[in-house]
């Protein structure tokens, strides 16, 4: 009897040996690996959250959106002084509105010296304007848009730059979610953040990531060309690998096939679980990407500090309306104008947001240190967690060909479970569940030492 490398040999150069019949696969083998738990569904809307969508004014969004636009440039070496034009103005402006909101919220610009750089040729004063409002714990979450713009040339700042939908529209989301929330108390602390220096290299929001450095931030999301798509899309950009990986923590991934399981991928499947459905009329597509190709934005810094962070995006940029100058050329207008905005859509951009923040900050944090024992060698998978005192958790699983969890397995208020189910074949999360059912974002177990 031939071996098994004599019959293959045989097969790959014997054109006569006829294919054999493959049999159509049963649906549990379609379905495979199954295993136990809930199927997993969408965390819906409640009462307050509608309600809090439904103070989502789109005529105040357009007035801002207005508003910084009229500013005629907000490049980040414009002027600091004048009171109607260059990015002091605006600046000065955002900061006194966000004043006018009242409530819980403190707010305060947040300056420092930049020292020159390829797109800074002169020590220039980079401003961030924030409006801090305090949780009842040390979480932190972080929402931003940046306000400064820029025309063709990155260095030119006196032409004309109105950067409405590049980006009035993500300040304008960030400062409406400020105003409907101000008066709300929260868990965790929410910073709504109008950064500067975006075009000349993501200078304020570096400022902003490394101020934040040792403080319990748990989400990052800045809101970048998010007004002009006359769609119901909204992009949401996270990364695979994380940024900030170390050698030892990218052995452990290679080794468990953690590429999909970043903390930002976690955030991203949340976003989808809370604010992907008709109460705020838009679906969430996640890019299995850090940022656009060969280009990047405010949430980077925050990834290089090891933050989990993500960006909202339109889905079709339009590049005669952006980094470009205002002007009229073969009957095309170009420039990034007012006129081309989509408010009805930035209404739906900012109900994400709102959707997002609001169950992020109400809901409970994150579980920490996450492990799997491997201790002995067993088909099922021992999960432990480092737990609150009276607070649930649920364990999630999916098969590792499925981007997002398929199934939750509630275990009550303890800090570890097994799973008839080997580590080999699936992918487990374990997220915390507040007492109204508010569900974390999952945290992905790494090898228990």
């Amino acid at each position: 009897m031939p071996n098994r490398r004599q019959f293959m040999t045989a097969a790959a150069l014997s054109p006569a040996v006829a294919a054999i019949p493959v049999t159509s696969a049963t649906a549990a083998e379609r379905d495979w690996p199954t295993g136990p738990g809930l199927p997993n569904r969408p965390q819906q809307p409640d009462r307050e959250l509608r309600r809090v969508l439904a103070e989502i004014d789109q005529r105040r969004l357009e007035a801002t959106v207005r508003k910084l636009a009229s500013f005629g440039t907000r490049h980040t070496l414009s002027s600091q002084t004048d009171p109607a034009r260059g990015i002091g103005a605006a600046r000065d402006w955002i900061f006194n509105e966000l004043k006018s909101y009242g409530g819980r919220l403190t707010v305060e610009l947040q300056s420092y010296l930049q020292q020159p750089t390829p797109r800074v040729p002169v020590p220039t004063t980079i401003t961030n304007v924030l409006a801090t409002l305090p949780g009842t714990t040390d979480r932190v979450y972080v929402v931003s848009g940046h306000y400064d713009s820029r025309a063709g040339d990155v260095m030119d700042f006196t032409s004309d730059a109105p950067g409405a939908d590049d980006d009035a529209s993500g300040v304008a989301a960030v400062m409406e979610l400020a105003r409907v929330l101000a008066t709300r108390t929260f868990e965790a602390t929410i910073i709504f953040a109008a950064v500067a220096g975006e075009e000349q290299g993501l200078l304020g929001a570096a400022h902003l990531a490394e101020q934040l450095k040792g403080r319990n931030l748990q989400a990052m999301f800045t809101n970048d060309i998010v007004g002009a798509s006359r769609t119901n899309v909204l992009r949401l950009f996270a990364e695979g690998v994380p940024t900030a990986e170390t050698p030892e923590q990218a052995a452990i991934r290679r080794s468990v096939g953690g590429e999909n399981d970043s903390p930002s991928r976690q955030l991203a499947r949340f976003v989808t679980d809370v604010a992907s459905n008709s109460a705020t009329d838009m679906t969430v597509e996640v890019i299995h990407r850090r940022d656009r190709y060969l280009r990047g934005g405010d949430h980077i810094p925050f990834l290089e500090r090891g933050f989990p962070a993500a960006r909202f995006t339109e889905p079709h940029e339009d590049y005669a309306h952006q980094h470009q100058n205002v002007r009229v050329e073969n009957g095309v207008q170009y420039g990034d104008l007012v006129q081309f905005c989509d408010f009805p859509y930035l209404l739906r951009v900012t109900k994400v947001n709102a959707a997002v923040m609001w169950s992020l900050a109400s809901g409970p944090g994150t579980p920490r240190n996450v492990r799997i024992r491997t201790n002995r060698l067993t088909n099922e998978t021992d999960l432990v967690w480092d737990g609150e005192p009276g607070r649930e958790y649920e364990v999630v699983w999916r098969p590792t060909d499925t981007s997002d969890w398929t199934h939750r397995i509630p275990v009550g208020a303890t800090t570890a479970h097994t799973v008839n189910l080997s580590k080999d074949n699936a992918f487990f999360g374990v997220r915390a569940i507040g007492k109204d059912g508010k569900r974390s974002p999952a945290a992905f177990p790494v090898p228990a030492p």
